[in-house]
């Protein structure tokens, strides 16, 4: 027997907190239009970031294999390593041995593009391993994302970074600040980007940079005076790299480099 229309029970009004987490998810899917203007789709995923401190070339440059892989097959999420180098120079895609002048300091001819640069104590380094398929980039795309990174970056430390067309990286009135080199894998990027922080300007001269002149790269504790904290550029490279991706959020930890199982 069917209540009368008296007993039949009203439909409920939509509780506050029903009410409230379908306004968030409203509000979320508004903010996935990152501060550059491109729109991507917000992920529930956080970016990693792992902070390895002082590392040999050699050490990150298998760990970046390792988690490339595992990017690939889904294993892990988009991750940054950021981290710093003992004294190393490397030649990309297109370097020639002549660009390399002093033979006194490692050489690794590696799968990123570019030609010479230097990476030591004093210059922020940040590897991202990131799957552009997911995050629906092209490669150019994400070169561009990286140099608007760094502007910001500098932009926080009172000094004005641009781009320049036709030349990859970031410059300051003429010199260069921040060298980008990029490798893509099963479309999943590593090597990445290299912001002269307090860097050793003097250890470029042992090479020809990019096939240019030595003097023509700059840092910001020259540009400022000053040396700057590091710990303060990596979390300023954090939040606007985390930024620029449109990202829910990050994940940021500190590691002693021990292979990709480690981290």
């Amino acid at each position: 027997m069917r209540p009368t229309s008296s007993c039949r029970r009203r439909p409920r009004k939509p509780s506050k907190t029903y009410q409230y987490i379908r306004h968030t998810r409203r509000r979320l899917a508004k903010q996935s239009t990152c501060c550059y203007g491109r729109r991507f789709t917000l992920s529930s995923d956080k970016i990693v970031f792992i902070d390895l401190g002082l590392v040999e070339y050699a050490e990150a440059l298998k760990l970046q294999h390792e988690l490339v892989d595992k990017r690939a097959v889904g294993k892990i999420r988009d991750t940054v390593l950021l981290l710093e180098h003992y004294d190393v120079y490397t030649l990309g895609r297109r370097g020639l041995e002549e660009n390399i002048l002093n033979k006194s300091i490692p050489v690794f001819r590696v799968e990123r593009g570019g030609d010479a640069t230097y990476h030591g104590p004093g210059q922020l380094v940040a590897y991202p391993i990131v799957s552009l398929s997911e995050n629906k980039l092209g490669v150019a795309e994400f070169v561009s994302l990286l140099e608007k990174t760094c502007i910001a970056l500098l932009a926080e430390f009172g000094v004005e970074g641009e781009h320049v067309d036709g030349k990859p990286g970031v410059w300051v009135k003429g010199r260069k600040i921040a060298s980008i080199g990029l490798a893509v894998k099963n479309w999943v990027t590593y090597h990445g980007v290299a912001v002269n922080v307090n860097t050793d300007l003097s250890k470029f001269h042992g090479i020809k940079p990019c096939g240019m002149d030595p003097n023509i790269m700059t840092s910001m504790q020259q540009i400022l005076g000053r040396e700057v904290d590091m710990p303060a550029v990596k979390k300023a490279f954090i939040r606007c790299f985390t930024a620029a991706m449109g990202a829910a959020g990050c994940d940021v930890r500190h590691a002693v480099w021990g292979g990709a199982d480690r981290i």
